[in-house]
């Protein structure tokens, strides 16, 4: 099948995950250090940690209710595949390495560097706001 567009022409200009993307292309150059360390020495295929980070930054944007349910859409949703600079042909990303990967992350406390990077970089550029609102205190109680 031929498809005549990338994954970057179909985000408008507009799109308020630009800026995210900008900002989380940017995060891991801070923790770079701490990245090298979760590659694996041998040679069978791993998600990069960068790759995985991101995913975790959507999930948490989309309010994404599970990692099953954030698979699924990674095979058909064209903004998830851009921001974790993904061709259209990629294969999804593995569960088990993703989930395997994801608890190496909060053992290390890498993810959380990342994040508050990110959140750094975005109040650097002025991109966040005090506004009040409202979230799903399940979500939040699941993550924790």
């Amino acid at each position: 099948m031929f498809h005549y567009f990338s994954p970057e022409s179909r985000v408008p200009a507009e799109h308020p995950l630009r800026k995210v993307k900008k900002l989380a292309d940017r995060a891991p150059s801070a923790i770079s250090a701490e990245l090298d360390t979760l590659y694996s020495e041998t040679d069978r295929p791993s998600i990069p940690p960068e790759r995985l980070l991101k995913g975790q930054l959507l999930i948490a944007l989309y309010s994404i209710r599970s990692a099953r349910q954030f698979y699924e859409q990674l095979d058909y949703n064209i903004l998830f595949r851009w921001l974790l600079d993904m061709d259209l042909e990629s294969a999804s990303l593995d569960q088990s390495n993703f989930s395997r990967l994801r608890e190496r992350l909060v053992a290390t406390d890498i993810a959380r560097y990342f994040f508050d990077e990110v959140v750094s970089l975005a109040r650097r550029e002025q991109l966040l706001s005090s506004d009040h609102f409202t979230v799903d205190g399940i979500l939040i109680e699941a993550w924790a």
